[in-house]
C-alpha cells in the first residue's frame, strides 16, 4: 500500500471501513457526515501511506485518524452553532447507533446525547471502550496516551455521565 497498491488498499477498506464508519458514526450522529468522514480517512490513509512508520499496528493507526477526523468535523460543525448553551445536551436527531439492540435503541439515543457533552477525550475514551469495544491498549495506543490515562479518562467519564443521568433522571422515592 505505501507504493499506492490499490488492491492491499482495497483490502484495508473490506477490513477496517465498517468500523471507521461506526467510529464516525459515534461522534457525528449523522450517517452523511459519517460517511464523509470515512471516504476522507481512506483518502487519508491513501495519501500517507508512505509515511506510516510502523511504531502501531495499521489498525490504531487508521483509528487514529477517524479519530482526529471526527473530532474536528464535531468541532467545526459545534464552532458554526453559536447559539447553543454549553450545558444543554447537543442537539443531536434521534440517533440510532447499527449495533444496539431494537429494545434499547431509546435508551442509547439519550445515552449518547449526554455522552456528547463529555469533553473530547473522555468522549473519546468512551466510543473506543464501550461502543466500539476496542481493547484498552489499543485505546491508549489510537488515543498516544499510556494505559493509564485511558483507564482514567474512562474513570472520570462514567463519573460524568453517572451525575448528567442523575440530574436527568433523579432517584425515585419509595
Amino acid at each position: 500500500m505505501a507504493r499506492g497498491d490499490k488492491t492491499a488498499f482495497r483490502k484495508l477498506y473490506e477490513a477496517l471501513g465498517t468500523r471507521v464508519y461506526n467510529t464516525a458514526l459515534s461522534f457525528t450522529k449523522h450517517p452523511q457526515d459519517a460517511e464523509d468522514i470515512t471516504q476522507e480517512v481512506f483518502a487519508r490513509v491513501f495519501r500517507s501511506a508512505a509515511k506510516f512508520k510502523g511504531g502501531s499496528t495499521v489498525a490504531t493507526w487508521v483509528y487514529r485518524i477517524a479519530v482526529n477526523a471526527s473530532l474536528s468535523h464535531v468541532e467545526r460543525k459545534k464552532k458554526r452553532s453559536i447559539f447553543r448553551r454549553t450545558e444543554e445536551l447537543p442537539d443531536t436527531p434521534d440517533f440510532d447507533h447499527p449495533g444496539v439492540l431494537l429494545e434499547k435503541k431509546e435508551q442509547a439515543r439519550l445515552l449518547f446525547k449526554v455522552i456528547d457533552t463529555l469533553p473530547p477525550n473522555q468522549r473519546t475514551a468512551f466510543i473506543l471502550s464501550y461502543v466500539e469495544e476496542l481493547p484498552r491498549q489499543e485505546v491508549a495506543d489510537v488515543m498516544e496516551l499510556s494505559l493509564k490515562a485511558v483507564e482514567s479518562l474512562l474513570m472520570r467519564g462514567k463519573k460524568n455521565l453517572r451525575e448528567k443521568l442523575k440530574k436527568m433522571y433523579p432517584p425515585r422515592r419509595k
